[in-house]
């Protein structure tokens, strides 16, 4: 098991197959560029989010609101039915 010591503090990025730290500027451009060529390839069916059942009603509102209108997906699942 893996102690706090260990614990991710910074973004990481991957680049030539190695992971190395950078900002948080760096990593969520790079996120968004990602989830911007994906729509691009395959459209809003390219993406699946799934939400935590723990986490509050507006906190999956927001989660569902974003893959429906930002990423234009209806593949979200909060799995509340457990």
């Amino acid at each position: 098991m893996k102690g706090p010591h260990q614990r991710i503090t910074r973004p990481m990025v991957r680049e030539n197959g190695r992971l190395r730290h950078a900002s948080w500027e760096e990593a969520l451009d790079r996120a968004a560029e990602g989830f911007k060529t994906t729509v691009e390839r395959y459209g809003g069916s390219g993406f699946g989010l799934f939400s935590c059942s723990k986490a509050t009603n507006e906190v999956n509102f927001l989660a569902q609101k974003f893959a429906r209108t930002v990423l234009g997906s209806n593949n979200i699942d909060s799995c509340n039915r457990t």
